[in-house]
């Protein structure tokens, strides 16, 4: 077969010697430490170092990922001479909300960020009549290079620190609590990046995300999802650590032909590896593997594809695959389609077909460019 991608622009298929350079984002000075950066033991230390007593860092997470509050001015038990100094070592500020539209009648509402340095990114808070979603950045860019998706194509700028992942939690929760007394329970990392190219913060940002307060904000595991496009050894390195979120796999074409252009790391780690280390994980933590699949018109929606698709799932994690259809969402420049709505049936049927549960993803947001693959941060 021989496949030519439709032009997209600018966009064009790194050769695999290139592509460990995907992994590494400009050098760019990181943002100042802030609480949200420190584990429980570098909050001691902190607040030592300060000259304060040891029990003012839990009255310090108790305001921050108890009561959602960032500002020592705020933070009524704390001595008001030490406020100040507090604000300065531990509570900079980080992140400022530059627009914020939104539409399904309030219910999708999408916020750019933009940073100390400048750098601008996306999350998208989401209500739904049974749990209340935020899904977050975790780079700011992304050098995954996918030419159907609109951050991929924009690039890598930098990595975002722990805390400016936190804040986009925090800042989700507080608009909840005081627009309708409610509560966030589920957070993807689905926003701008790839989040195991940035193992380390966004494992600090899933770990603080989890752990019952004053140490967190105490999110069950299993309504945090990490997504990936396949780095197959930190998949099986997240599966050590235990934690026991979701793992999401952006696999989007069963076969090795196709997946080189639409997921470009597939050069380095290919289906079968991607497959692989999601069964480790499936394995270790005992959790079902969510499989994403943006469906494509004429790219990866045959039903050949979506046979193999089946057989391959069946054969690599069986009733521990999910597959997520997700119809293509239209980004600039992109020549690219989401599929009819026939050929959408005809593909889940086929993996269905094949015994792994597939489902049609709900759409949110992409009247606003705030659907999965559209987060460009523009502004």
């Amino acid at each position: 077969m021989n496949f030519r991608p439709p032009q997209v622009g600018y966009w064009r298929k790194p050769m695999a010697t290139s592509l460990p350079l995907v992994f590494d984002p400009p050098r760019r000075a990181m943002p100042p430490r802030h609480f949200a950066d420190l584990d429980e033991d570098s909050r001691s230390t902190a607040v030592a170092d300060l000259g304060l007593p040891a029990f003012r860092g839990k009255q310090l997470a108790n305001q921050y990922y108890g009561r959602l509050i960032a500002d020592p001015q705020q933070m009524t038990d704390l001595p008001a001479a030490v406020r100040e100094q507090v604000a300065d070592a531990l509570f900079p500020r980080l992140l400022d909300a530059v627009r914020e539209i939104e539409c399904d009648a309030g219910e999708t509402r999408k916020m750019l960020w933009r940073a100390v340095d400048g750098t601008t990114f996306e999350s998208v808070l989401m209500r739904y009549p049974d749990r209340n979603t935020v899904c977050i950045s975790s780079q700011a860019g992304c050098g995954m290079a996918c030419p159907f998706c609109a951050t991929g194509q924009g690039g890598l700028n930098r990595n975002l620190s722990t805390a400016e992942i936190l804040e986009q939690v925090r800042a989700a929760a507080v608009e909840l609590r005081d627009r309708d007394h409610g509560r966030l329970s589920n957070i993807v990392f689905m926003g701008m990046g790839e989040p195991l190219a940035n193992y380390n913060r966004v494992l600090g940002a899933v770990r603080r995300t989890v752990a019952a307060p004053p140490n967190g904000f105490g999110i069950s595991a299993r309504s945090v999802t990490v997504s990936t496009v396949g780095l197959a050894p930190a998949i099986r390195k997240l599966a050590d650590e235990r934690l026991n979120v979701t793992l999401a796999l952006s696999l989007h074409a069963p076969d090795d032909e196709l997946r080189d252009t639409l997921v470009p790391v597939n050069n380095r780690w290919n289906v079968s590896e991607a497959l692989d280390a999601a069964r480790y994980y499936a394995d270790v933590t005992g959790r079902r593997v969510s499989i994403e699949y943006a469906l494509i018109r004429d790219i990866n929606d045959q039903p050949w594809r979506a046979d193999l698709l089946g057989k391959r799932l069946h054969g690599a994690l069986g009733p521990l695959a999910h597959v997520n259809v997700i119809p293509l969402n239209p980004t600039p420049g992109s020549e690219w389609d989401a599929s009819p709505k026939a050929a959408e049936r005809e593909f889940v049927r086929r993996v269905r077909a094949r015994g792994v549960s597939c489902t049609v993803r709900d759409t949110r947001g992409r009247e606003i460019a705030a659907a999965c693959g559209q987060l460009a941060a523009e502004g």
